[in-house]
Parts: structure tokens; C-alpha cells; sequence
């Protein structure tokens, strides 16, 4: 027996060794930019070590050159105006804040790269632009497990803010918002080169390390990604909270950041930011940068109740999301509304609802490093999840609430007055957003690429809000509890690995026990849509019997609730047949478990045992969070 045991422990060692291993590659940028602030330009160095971690060899080398989309004629140009002749609801489709904006700049309102060398090993490499991709031919193959040196100089100019980049911002004056700035390599990793031209969406990006000297006016004040190496040389609060910006004896003064295990860099500057410091219970800094506004006490406090929100909101997000890796965080205005970067996130105003989407980012999109062209319902639908219980945890309501609030602003609007009959308790807005697109009949599978839509309506909605109705909805699935389980384990087993969905639904199933390839199948790629309905209430074989009727053509487990005119309740569970499990009781006081639902059947007879005259009424998903796009047959009362 025991050789046995032995055999077939080195048959499992064997099979484990034969597992492919899960690799990532790796980069350090060490970068000296010199920034002209009268002519908007800077010049650059930026060395580069490359580690291929892959199994492949690499003959060529990709990186995004992003200014350079800010050109008239550009691709984003040309794509933001061919949306913009789309109409939804009377509406142009266009990206607001791009519109037709790239067509009108002048020439020293434009952005670009323009690259003057890239050496390796004193040897010069050649390469092609390809609009927004930089393609660099190797002379040697960079080999599995190999690492090269290279050293690139370019000269760049910072075009008026238009998308997440840019100078003089319109709404608020801020300087300079440097996010998407640099030549930064593209993502290499099983599936191949990730090369896609900047039109409109965030990208994927490589885990390293970051040592950026970035020499400016004397005048101005940073703040953005990584940690400030010469604090004491600053001061402005980096050596001591509330301390001035040291005097120089030059025109100009350099910054020296750095950060470890990010995939970004961003960076950005103003002669008249102000510098709020916090220091968290857990370590972690915080920094509030934004730019000063003269004798306005309301937009002052205003940035202070953000910090105190973010204080509080820490420990919960710790707690339910995972531990915070970095030592610090900055919530710096500029930008163009909200947009994350490692370490920091550009915001123009001090609005909690945004500034806590972009700090969920952290986990979502920092950490996880989703590739965002593909999994962008990840990235976006989980930070809106996480917003909306962060959010619901800091102001002690849930989001029906804040629903009715907009709805009291708004009672003329009957699509609203109807809409808050239906949604579920929390995440409200993410449900009535799924439901528009459903309605409009602009909706596209979650498989579409993210710059491939037909509509940018259509990928805000599949985006933001089915991705986070997915979340919500798998509670319903597999229990509320276990999907918290779920989300917190994916989060500390994936961070810093880029996974992808696969990896969540295999997970999922592992801890839950469920079988839940249906729900991707049907939720992830297809627009097909769940509808249940009551079909009747009747007594047969001196039994009471709720018949039930799939119209929709997306399965799933019912949850039914019957009231009794005694006042008493009983909940009753019908799992899906292909879900091969249940979930959990999420209630107390029991519950009555029915055979599982064939997904083939459209119909299915469900024995609540009392007498009809007892019963009051009967509903499917009385939590609502199961995303049934008519929800008006999904309750039975008794008229009697």
C-alpha cells in the first residue's frame, strides 16, 4: 500500500512540476526630464531595464507613445468625431471631453513624442512610428530569462489638457497634468504583444520600479506617483508636514520620485497647490495637493472633509478589500475628471463620489492590473462596487437612499419615479444603468473590446455598471457572504499578476462549490437578458403550487418569498441545474430547498404546501438583485 501512496505522489509532483509557471515581465525606468515652462516642452532621458520573465524570444520591443494621439487628424481625433455624429436619446455619442477638441489645436498646442535615439550598449537600434506605438527592432534576440539595458532620449510637448494629459486645464488652471506621458513599453505576456493605438481607453502596463528626476521652474510644486527621495532637499510638507517649499538659489529645482512594483507614473505640477499631509493608522501617507482658490473657505474645506473621509474610509476598505501595499497615496487635482494612477489619482474637484472610485482603483486596476482593453468590466465594474460600499459605509445610508435623494431633485422624471419601484436596496444606480442600455438596444457582450464599441454609451454602461450588476448579482448566486469571500481571496491571491477572468471564475467555483461557467457564458458573452415571471397560483393534489416561467433566455436560480395573511413568511430556493451546488441560507429562520431547475425547461412547478386562501402574495427575488429586466410579473398577490 504504501508504494502506492508513494507512486501516486510522484505521479501529483510530476503533474504540478508539469504545470506552467505564472510569470510576468519586468522593467525599471530610471528617467531625467527637464521641463520648459515656457514653451509647454521637455527633453528626456530614459534608461531601461528589461527582464523577459517569458518563455518566448523577443526580436522586437513596443511602446506607447500617447502624446502623440493629440494631433489633428489623429486617430482619437477622428474617432471622437465619427462618434459625435451618432445620436442616443437626441445626444451626441462623442466623448464630452474630447468632442472636436484635438482638431483645433494649433501647432504649439499639440502633443508629441519625438524620439532622437534609442541606444543599447552605445549601439543605435532602429525603429518605426506607428501613430501612438513606437516600434524598436533588437540587433540581438532578447532571450527567455535575459535582461537588456537601453537608453532612449526624446524630446516631447505637453498639449492643452483635452483627455487625462495636459497643460492649463480649463476648469480648474491647474499647470501641468502628466499622466500617459512617457514612452512606457507595452505589456508582453502570453497571448503576445498588447499594441493597441491610443483612441480613447487606459492600457496595460508592466510591474517595475520607477526613478523619475524631473527638474522644473523653481516656482512649482509636484506631487503624483512614488515617494519623494530628497523630501528634506523640498520640504512643502514631503519633511514635515505644513513645512514651505525651501528656497532655491537656481531658476530651477529637480524632483527626485521613486516608486517599487507599479506599472505607472504620473506626475503633476502648478505654482499654487497647496499640500495637505495625513498619516494613517496603518502607515500609510497620505497627501491632498490641489490648487489654491482666494478667499473661497467653502473650497478649502471641501478638500479637508476629503481627507477626513479618506481617513475614515481606510481601515473599512483594508478590512473588506485587502491591505493597501504602498506606503503613500495622493488625490491630486488636475486632470479631466477622475483618472487613477499607481500611488495617486488626478481629480478636478474635491468630489467624494469620484475621488473614492479612483482610490478603489488602487485594488482594481494598481494591484490587480487587469488588462483593461479586455477586462475593462473588471477593472471599472469592480472599483464601482467597491466605491458604492465604501461610499454607503462613510455617509451610513445604502444607494435606494441616494437614489430617492436625486429622484427628490428630480420629480418630473417619470423614468426615474418607475425605475426606484424595481432596484435592489444597494448599487441602484448600477442596476438602472444596465437596464437603460438593455432598453436602448445599443447593449454589446462584456467580450468587446474596449476602443471596438459601437457607442461610447455602450461601453459606459458595460464598463461601469454591468460589471458592477455582476458582483452584485454573483451575491445572489452564490450568497452575499461568499462572493465578499470570493472578491476579498481573488484580490490577495492575484494581486500583482495581471489575471484575467478566467482566473476569478475558477476561484469562485473552488471556494464556493458552485459550477458558474454558465453565468460567464451568458453574462460576460452575450447580451441575452434574465426575465421570470408568476405565471399562476393553484391548488393541485390538495397542494398549493406556484407555477413559474422563464422568458428571458438567460437561466438562473430562483429565490421566492411568500407572505402569508397570518403575517408569517417562508422563503423558498430553487437552484439551477447547472449550477451543480447551492448557495447558503442567507437568511435566518430557514428555508425550503427545491430541486434544482432544468435550464431547458421554461417552466417549473414549485409545492409551497398551504392553502391558497392563506397566502398573500408571492415574489421571485425580493432582494432584487437578480438583473430581471421586467420585473412587473415577478410577484403574485393573492385577490381573494
Amino acid at each position: 500500500m504504501k508504494y502506492v501512496l508513494l507512486l501516486a505522489g510522484l505521479l501529483l509532483s510530476s503533474i504540478l512540476i508539469a504545470q506552467p509557471k505564472r510569470w510576468q515581465q519586468h522593467v525599471r525606468y530610471d528617467m531625467d526630464v527637464k521641463m520648459d515652462v515656457t514653451k509647454n516642452r521637455f527633453t528626456a532621458t530614459q534608461k531601461l531595464v528589461y527582464s523577459n520573465n517569458s518563455p518566448d524570444t523577443l526580436y522586437k520591443l513596443f511602446f506607447h507613445l500617447y502624446l502623440n494621439a493629440f494631433q489633428p487628424g489623429s486617430s482619437m481625433d477622428t474617432r471622437s468625431q465619427e462618434l459625435g455624429k451618432l445620436r442616443i436619446r437626441g445626444n451626441a455619442d462623442w466623448d464630452s471631453r474630447v468632442k472636436d477638441r484635438i482638431a483645433n489645436l494649433k501647432e504649439d498646442e499639440i502633443g508629441y513624442q519625438k524620439i532622437k535615439s534609442i541606444k543599447i550598449n552605445g549601439q543605435s537600434l532602429e525603429f518605426i512610428y506607428h501613430e501612438t506605438i513606437l516600434e524598436v527592432k533588437l540587433k540581438q534576440p532578447l532571450l527567455p530569462n535575459g535582461s537588456i539595458n537601453l537608453q532612449m532620449i526624446y524630446d516631447a510637448q505637453v498639449p492643452l489638457q483635452i483627455r487625462r494629459t495636459g497643460r492649463d486645464n480649463p476648469s480648474n488652471g491647474v499647470r501641468y497634468s502628466m499622466s500617459q506621458w512617457y514612452p512606457k513599453l507595452c505589456e508582453y505576456d502570453d497571448k503576445g504583444w498588447h499594441t493597441e493605438q491610443y483612441v480613447a481607453r487606459e492600457f496595460y502596463g508592466v510591474w517595475g520600479e520607477y526613478n523619475v528626476n524631473i527638474t522644473i521652474d523653481k516656482h512649482y510644486k509636484l506631487a503624483g506617483s512614488g515617494v519623494l527621495s530628497n523630501a528634506s532637499e523640498i520640504g512643502w510638507g514631503y519633511d514635515t508636514p505644513g513645512s514651505a517649499l525651501k528656497p532655491v538659489g537656481t531658476a530651477t529645482r529637480t524632483w527626485k520620485f521613486s516608486g517599487k512594483n507599479i506599472h505607472d507614473f504620473m506626475w503633476a505640477a502648478d505654482t499654487g497647490y497647496i499640500h495637505l499631509v495625513r498619516k494613517l493608522k496603518n502607515g500609510v501617507v497620505m497627501h491632498i495637493v490641489y490648487k489654491e482658490k482666494p478667499g473661497d473657505l467653502n473650497y478649502d474645506s471641501s478638500w479637508v472633509l476629503l481627507a477626513d473621509k479618506a481617513e475614515l474610509a481606510f481601515p473599512y476598505i483594508e478590512r473588506n478589500f485587502g491591505k493597501y501595499p504602498y506606503p503613500q497615496y495622493s488625490f491630486v487635482q488636475g486632470g479631466d475628471g477622475g483618472m487613477e494612477y499607481a500611488m495617486a489619482t488626478l481629480i478636478t474637484n474635491a468630489s467624494l463620489g469620484t475621488a473614492f472610485h479612483e482610490l478603489m482603483h488602487s485594488w482594481y486596476q494598481m494591484v490587480l492590473g487587469f488588462n483593461e482593453s479586455i477586462y475593462y468590466w473588471m477593472d471599472e465594474g469592480f472599483t464601482n462596487f467597491s466605491e458604492t460600499r465604501v461610499a454607503n459605509y462613510i455617509h451610513n445610508t445604502t444607494s435606494i437612499q441616494a437614489y430617492r435623494d436625486k429622484l427628490a431633485k428630480r420629480p418630473e422624471n417619470r423614468y426615474l419615479q418607475t425605475m426606484v419601484e424595481i432596484l435592489p436596496t444597494n448599487h441602484a444606480g448600477a442596476y438602472e444603468s444596465y437596464y437603460d442600455v438593455v432598453a436602448s438596444g445599443f447593449e454589446e457582450p462584456l467580450t468587446t473590446h474596449a476602443d471596438h464599441f459601437e457607442t461610447n454609451y455602450a461601453y459606459g454602461q458595460a464598463a461601469y455598471s454591468k460589471g458592477e450588476v455582476f458582483l452584485e448579482q454573483l451575491g445572489y448566486i452564490v450568497g452575499a457572504e461568499m462572493r465578499d469571500k470570493i472578491l476579498l481571496e481573488f484580490y490577495n491571491r492575484y494581486k500583482f499578476t495581471h489575471p484575467t477572468d478566467d482566473d476569478f471564475f475558477a476561484l469562485a467555483q473552488k471556494l464556493s462549490g458552485i459550477q458558474l461557467f454558465w453565468y460567464k457564458q451568458y453574462w460576460i458573452n452575450t447580451t441575452k437578458t434574465i426575465d421570470y415571471g408568476i405565471d399562476s397560483v393553484f391548488i393541485l393534489n390538495n397542494k398549493q403550487v406556484a407555477r413559474l416561467h422563464r422568458m428571458g433566455l438567460m437561466p438562473m436560480p430562483i429565490d421566492l418569498l411568500v407572505k402569508y395573511k397570518s403575517g408569517k413568511t417562508s422563503v423558498h430556493y430553487v437552484p439551477l441545474n447547472l449550477m451543480l451546488g447551492a448557495k447558503a441560507a442567507e437568511q435566518p429562520g430557514g428555508r425550503i430547498v427545491h430541486d434544482a431547475w432544468r435550464w431547458t425547461h421554461p417552466t417549473y412547478d414549485v409545492v409551497l404546501g398551504n392553502g391558497v386562501d392563506e397566502i398573500e402574495s408571492v415574489e421571485i427575488d425580493s432582494s432584487r438583485r437578480m438583473a430581471d429586466v421586467n420585473r412587473k410579473n415577478n410577484i403574485w398577490m393573492n385577490k381573494e
